[in-house]
C-alpha cells in the first residue's frame, strides 16, 4: 500500500483559523483544523489552502509542526457571500498553483477538498496536477432542499451540478455518517465502494466534565435556573427560532419553571436570522439572552453550566456541537435529522425530537426539567458516549482513505 506523506487541503469559503459560530465558520472549521493537526501527528504533513478574506492574516501561517495555512488572494480581500464564491474558483485554482510551484520539497500525494466550492477547485487541480481528489461534502444541496422546503429558497442549480461533478470525479468521498453515505448514493448516484465513512471527533482535552456549579458561577447563571444553551450560527437551518418558540410554549404551560436560555452565535451572510425581534415578540427578553461566539475553552464552560444543550437543526451532516456538549457531561436535545441520531444516543446521552413543533420541543424540555434522575443518567451517558469519538481516530481513518485513493488512482505509479 502506498505511503501518503503530504496533503493539500482545500477550504475555499472559510479559514480553519476563524472563530466557529461567526460568519460562515462552524463545525467544518473545527473539522479541518483538528483533522489536520492529528494527521500531522501520525506523520502526514498538511498544507491548508483558504481564501484571504482581508482579516490581516499573513499569507502563510504555521499552525503547528506539519500544518501550514495559506491565505490565497482570490477575489476581494474581504468577506463575500457564499453565493459569489463559485465565480472565484478559477482564480483560487490559479493562486493555489502559484503557491504550490514555490513550495520547496516536491509534490503532494493527494488533494482533500471540503465543501462543494472547494471540490470544484479540487477537480480542476486533480486533472492539472494528476493527483487523486478526496472530498468531504459536509452539507449537500439536495439534502438541504428536501429538509428546508418551507424555510429557505432552494439551493441553486449550479451547486447541485457542481456536487454531482464532484461525486462523479473524486477518487474518494468521505461521509461523516452512514446516513450521509446513503444520501450520496440515493441522491447523487455515488458508487458505494468509493465512499469512506469517517466520523468527526471531539477535543477531549478541552471538552470534558467539570464543576457545574463553578461554571454557572463564572457565567453568572443562578444555581436554581433551568439553563438551556444553544451554540451555532444564527440562521433558520440551525433552528434557534424553534428553541425560542419552545421556550415561549414552556413558559405558557409551566410558568413555575425558572427558565434561562443562552444562545451563542452570530448571523451568516444572506442566511442570517434576526433573532432578537423574535425573542421580543415572544415576551422572552428576561429569559432568552444572545451572546457572541466564544472560544472553545469558554464554550466548554457554557456547556458545563447547562442542564441541556439544544440542537433543533433542520439539517446536520453530523453535529459537532452535540459531541462537544456530551463530552462536557451535558445531555443534548437534538432534532432527529441527518447525522444527529448517530452523534447522540437517544435515551442514553440525550433525547431526539421528531419534527420542529414548539409543542414537541417544549415537551422534551419539560421532561428533562421534571426528571432529575433522567438528567443525571443522561449526563453520565453523555460523557461516556463522547469518549468513543476522538480526532486521532478521525485522522487515522482519513489517512486510510488517502492511501486507498492513491492506490486506486490510475496514474498512481507516476507519483
Amino acid at each position: 500500500m502506498s505511503g501518503v506523506r503530504r496533503v493539500a487541503m482545500l477550504s475555499l469559503h472559510t479559514s480553519p483559523l476563524e472563530q466557529p459560530g461567526a460568519g460562515d465558520a462552524g463545525g467544518m472549521n473545527v473539522y479541518v483544523r483538528s483533522t489536520a493537526l492529528e494527521l500531522a501527528g501520525v506523520g502526514i504533513d498538511v498544507e491548508i489552502f483558504t481564501r484571504d478574506a482581508g482579516e490581516g492574516r499573513p499569507s502563510r501561517e504555521v499552525l503547528d509542526d506539519g500544518v501550514v495555512v495559506h491565505h490565497l488572494e482570490a477575489g476581494p480581500r474581504r468577506r463575500v457571500p457564499k453565493e459569489t464564491l463559485p465565480g472565484l474558483t478559477d482564480t483560487f485554482a490559479d493562486a493555489f498553483t502559484d503557491v504550490a510551484d514555490l513550495l520547496a520539497d516536491g509534490h503532494f500525494d493527494v488533494l482533500h477538498s471540503h465543501y462543494w466550492v472547494s471540490g470544484t477547485v479540487g477537480l480542476t487541480l486533480s486533472r492539472e496536477m494528476n493527483l487523486p481528489l478526496v472530498h468531504s461534502m459536509h452539507t449537500m444541496a439536495k439534502v438541504k432542499n428536501l429538509r428546508m422546503k418551507t424555510l429557505a429558497s432552494p439551493e441553486p442549480a449550479d451547486r447541485i451540478a457542481g456536487e454531482q461533478d464532484i461525486v462523479d470525479g473524486a477518487a474518494r468521498l468521505i461521509a461523516n455518517t452512514t446516513t450521509e453515505a446513503s444520501e450520496l448514493v440515493s441522491l447523487y448516484g455515488a458508487v458505494p465502494d468509493r465512499i469512506d465513512v469517517v466520523a468527526p471527533g471531539v477535543d477531549l482535552a478541552t471538552f470534558h466534565p467539570g464543576d457545574r456549579g463553578a461554571a454557572r458561577a463564572g457565567l453568572a447563571v443562578p444555581p436554581g435556573q433551568f439553563h438551556v444553551v444553544f451554540a451555532g450560527r444564527i440562521q433558520k437551518l440551525k433552528g434557534p427560532q424553534v428553541l425560542v418558540a419552545a421556550a415561549a410554549e414552556l413558559r405558557r404551560r409551566r410558568p413555575d419553571i425558572p427558565l434561562a436560555v443562552s444562545i451563542l452565535g452570530s448571523g451568516s451572510g444572506s442566511e442570517a436570522l434576526a433573532l432578537q425581534p423574535v425573542i421580543d415578540h415572544a415576551g422572552l427578553t428576561d429569559a432568552v439572552r444572545l451572546y457572541p461566539p466564544v472560544t472553545a475553552t469558554h464554550l466548554a464552560q457554557w456547556f458545563r453550566s447547562a442542564d441541556a444543550v439544544v440542537m433543533p437543526s433542520f439539517s446536520e451532516s453530523f453535529g459537532l456541537v452535540a459531541l462537544e456538549a456530551q463530552a462536557c457531561g451535558t445531555p443534548v436535545i437534538a432534532a432527529n435529522v441527518g447525522g444527529l441520531p448517530q452523534a447522540i444516543s437517544d435515551g442514553r446521552s440525550g433525547l431526539l425530537v421528531h419534527g420542529h413543533s414548539a409543542r414537541r420541543w417544549a415537551d422534551a424540555l419539560e421532561r428533562l426539567h421534571d426528571d432529575a434522575g433522567l438528567r443525571e443518567t443522561l449526563a453520565r451517558g453523555a460523557a461516556t458516549h463522547a469518549l468513543a469519538f476522538g480526532w486521532q481516530r478521525t485522522a487515522l481513518l482519513t489517512a486510510q482513505s488517502y492511501r486507498t485513493a492513491v492506490d486506486r488512482f490510475p496514474t498512481a505509479a507516476a507519483h
